[in-house]
């Protein structure tokens, strides 16, 4: 068995969280697959010690979390422990302000659905339409590793979200090593990835949604498990 963090605060209000059983049968009858998901209430997360020896860790939708930092700590112990990450939807967001805090000096950056700060240290802020129950067009970095993975340059994809990272941050995140690589058609971030790391990469839509097979994004978050998992025994 390989074992999988899903860092989120479960309940059968969230549709994604009920998806996620059907796609790990999924990826064990259709992929040979076999992930063994242990869900980490967000407070729990804020210490990483309970986040450690997994093979993989996916900070699912559900936001707003019981415990932002909780969600901060998942994303920030994947990106600096290279435990293979996927960030959906919230996941998304939360690993983008780790990213904001932690990495670009932005310690005060804020999610504007998580404080009422509206200022100019809100780094996640509404959309200027809310996507959610939406799907919309997606189109992917060429050489990117979610082009690679869906094997095109342009999707289409389901959301339940509203908040999205700010334009004016977009530019100092890249400058320092984060790779936004889906945009939708006018040009917003959907999706952005860490190049060098076994597996980074998070998603604004929710590839939970997706009920033609296994989505290709988790397919691959599936893969990396179970590479960082034979590493793990080899240890």
């Amino acid at each position: 068995m390989i074992s999988i963090a899903l860092v989120g605060d479960r309940s059968p209000a969230v549709r994604a969280h009920s998806r996620i059983a059907v796609i790990l049968d999924a990826l064990r009858e259709q992929e040979q697959i076999d992930l063994d998901a242990y869900w980490i209430p967000t407070p729990d997360a804020t210490d990483p010690a309970a986040l450690r020896g997994f093979a993989g860790i996916w900070l699912v939708p559900g936001s707003p979390y019981r415990s932002e930092q909780g969600a901060i700590v998942a994303a920030r112990t994947a990106r600096t422990e290279r435990i293979p990450f996927l960030g959906t939807c919230g996941g998304f967001q939360h690993a983008m302000l780790e990213f904001a805090r932690d990495v670009c000096g932005l310690p005060a950056a804020r999610h504007a659905e998580n404080s009422s700060d509206t200022g100019p240290d809100a780094l996640i802020t509404e959309l200027s339409c809310s996507l959610a129950g939406h799907e919309g067009a997606i189109n992917l970095v060429a050489g990117s590793r979610i082009e690679r993975l869906l094997g095109t340059t342009r999707t289409i994809e389901r959301y339940h979200c509203a908040y999205g990272v700010a334009a004016g941050y977009i530019d100092l995140l890249a400058a320092h090593g984060m790779l936004f690589s889906g945009h939708d058609d006018a040009g917003e971030v959907r999706a952005a990835e860490l190049p060098g790391h076994p597996f980074f990469l998070a998603t604004l839509f929710q590839p939970e949604l997706h009920t033609d097979g296994v989505h290709p994004v988790v397919r691959g978050f599936a893969r990396a498990a179970v590479t960082a998992a034979g590493a793990l025994q080899a240890q």
